[in-house]
């Protein structure tokens, strides 16, 4: 992803409103992935993948967003500072 031009800051904060809803949107899998890895662990089952394997894909997951997360980061920077 490129970083934002500052020369446009209509574009700029355009940007940073679909850069937060790109990380935003990262956040549900996360849950699910966690809350899927606790369930099968606390009750000793396997709900289609190992408890272990849920928690890894929560990482995973988590581990993607960062990019968003820094462009977000990047936009509001330049939408703040001019």
């Amino acid at each position: 992803m490129a970083v934002p031009s500052c020369a446009d800051r209509e574009k700029c904060k355009g940007e940073l409103i679909r850069c937060g809803r790109a990380a935003d949107i990262f956040w549900y899998p996360i849950i699910a992935f966690v809350l899927l890895g606790i369930i099968s662990d606390a009750a000793n089952i396997t709900l289609g993948l190992e408890s272990m394997t849920w928690f890894l894909l929560a990482i995973v997951v988590g581990l993607a967003s960062i990019g968003p997360l820094i462009h977000w980061a990047v936009a509001w920077y330049l939408n703040t500072n001019k």
